[in-house]
């Protein structure tokens, strides 16, 4: 009896486990396009640059917060919405708000491309349709989070003597859905961004620490 030599040296269980972790592999590094995929609105404030990449991590650390601030039920679900919401410009790039009156972008496809190949694409697709419907409180949470990443850096911009930022910043706040989002945003204006790390370290800079020698 012919036995194939593949088969005798690799068990379809096997073969399957290879099939999905090389899935997984190429989404790993599709997922790595997003540290080179410009956040394209900078172009028009004049000043500020960060990736995709960038963005979708402070958005999933104050999508984090905000669950936590709000005993959400599930923080791991709004982290995820917050992680992966922009995970399709991967293939589509960036649309700022200009470049969206002109250019129609198929993000459904682009989604479907991404998460077909992978054991866990239902789920991650589901992530990504849940964040762009915005009707469960995850998704408000998480759109949330998504501005006041937004608002963070105008801010930053802001205090660094962008005029720009203010506009811009008012767009921003109108955009909020929830109570804790506009609190946040309030005291998010209030707070120089300089902060965390000037404000009460005057013996940092006056008398500079020496190195240990040990």
């Amino acid at each position: 009896m012919f036995m194939d030599p593949e088969k005798d040296l690799l068990g379809s269980d096997e073969r399957s486990r290879n099939e999905e972790l090389s899935a997984v592999a190429r989404f790993f590094f599709e997922m790595g396009m997003l540290k080179r995929t410009a956040r394209s609105g900078f172009q028009f404030l004049g000043t500020g640059k960060e990736s995709v990449a960038d963005h979708s991590f402070r958005v999933a650390v104050i999508g984090y917060a905000l669950a936590r601030l709000t005993a959400h039920p599930d923080p791991y679900r709004v982290l995820c919405l917050c992680l992966f919401h922009d995970a399709p410009e991967a293939r589509t790039g960036d649309m700022n708000y200009v470049n969206k009156q002109y250019v129609t972008v198929h993000e459904a496809k682009a989604v479907r491309d991404l998460t077909s190949p992978l054991p866990f694409g239902d789920e991650l697709r589901s992530f990504i349709e849940e964040y762009r419907e915005g009707t469960s409180e995850a998704a408000r949470l998480a759109h949330d989070a998504d501005q006041l990443d937004l608002l963070l850096e105008l801010k930053q911009q802001k205090d660094l003597g962008n005029a720009y930022a203010e506009d811009w910043i008012r767009y921003a706040l109108e955009r909020l859905q929830t109570p804790v989002g506009r609190h946040s945003a309030r005291v998010i204006l209030e707070t120089d961004s300089a902060a965390w790390w000037f404000d009460g370290h005057d013996d940092w800079w006056a008398k500079p620490r020496r190195e240990s020698s040990e």
